[in-house]
């Protein structure tokens, strides 16, 4: 896989295209601040969106950021709502842990819709990312998770919440209660499953909080999805009990905004792919816009695999994310 490297952007440029995508936040709608002691402090975002004419399927806007003396990449993400995936792809040539300071950095808060049946709870597991839908009101709030390493995949499917707990307790499984000592854990800090778990129709997987915040954006669990604890906060009281859970595993997303096309595309986490660039064209035919795309636009998305939306649209100027894309 390609990449461009990394490239010091220039403050005016970056306040620039803030402020063309700048309109896309007033399709949010901002509530219920809330964190903990050493916490960031997290807020819901509804954005609205639609799946008919006008299409509306890229929701969010990029931000720009400062470091400050200190500050880590894994810091921003989180502070920024986002998983440590999504700023290592975005910046891969930036150590993580010491990034140079005053450095001023795009932040990639902007995706494209993953497809969905019931408009309801929904993870791409590809992108590590949740969507929970309200179809009713027409928006969508979006959280950064964990999913299962490599030998402990998440399951793929349709599921549904089929229990619901605050301050659970953990079952150790067989093959670690030596390690940790002990069969059941208790609620606390060292409990892995955090402060809230929604068990899911699939066997022993659930969405839950963690004791281990730097896992949001990493292959990390056994399988279950790992939250960050202010984001399953949020999560939790919204989420009825059998709700529809769609799993699902798409890397090459295509949505539009303003009659504008974007594609976002990530790695092939779990290696189910055997040729992308041909899974790619063919993802592209079967929306039906491929006349209406900048090939060369379209292939260097393919190639990056950085996980933000890029402006695809033919004979149209890059704006956003795109633009950054570019620079890296």
């Amino acid at each position: 896989m390609t990449r461009v490297g990394s490239r010091q952007y220039y403050r005016p440029v970056l306040l620039i295209l803030a402020v063309l995508l700048g309109g896309m936040l007033a399709g949010a709608d901002l509530a219920h601040v809330t964190g903990a002691e050493g916490e960031p402090a997290a807020v819901v975002k509804r954005y609205r969106y639609s799946f008919n004419e006008p299409v509306m399927t890229v929701v969010g806007a990029p931000a720009v950021h400062a470091l400050d003396s200190g500050e880590t990449l894994l810091d921003v993400a989180r502070n920024y709502g986002l998983g440590y995936n999504e700023i290592a792809l975005f910046y891969p040539k930036l150590d993580p842990w010491i990034p140079p300071v005053s450095r001023t950095l795009l932040i990639p808060s902007q995706w494209v819709l993953p497809p969905t049946r019931h408009e309801e709870l929904l993870i791409n597991v590809a992108e590590l990312r949740l969507y929970y839908f309200d179809k009713a009101s027409g928006t969508v709030q979006t959280y950064p998770i964990g999913i299962g390493d490599e030998g402990w995949e998440t399951p793929l499917g349709t599921f549904s919440i089929v229990e619901k707990r605050p301050n659970p307790a953990w079952y150790v499984p067989a093959s670690l209660q030596e390690k940790y000592g002990m069969a059941v854990m208790p609620p606390g800090p060292e409990n892995p499953l955090g402060e809230y778990m929604m068990k899911f129709s699939a066997g022993a997987y659930g969405i839950h909080g963690t004791a281990l915040p730097w896992g949001v954006g990493r292959l990390v669990s056994h399988g279950c999805i790992r939250m960050y604890p202010e984001h399953v906060r949020l999560l939790y009281p919204q989420v009825r009990m059998g709700a529809r859970l769609e799993i699902i595993y798409e890397p090459i997303k295509l949505g539009r905004q303003g009659g504008q096309i974007f594609v976002e595309v990530h790695p092939d986490v779990y290696q189910k792919i055997p040729d992308f660039s041909r899974y790619a064209q063919e993802k592209l035919q079967a929306a039906g816009w491929a006349d209406q795309v900048d090939k060369t636009r379209f292939l260097m998305a393919v190639r990056l695999q950085n996980g933000a939306p890029i402006n695809i649209t033919k004979s149209s100027t890059p704006a956003g994310i795109t633009s950054a894309a570019k620079g890296l």
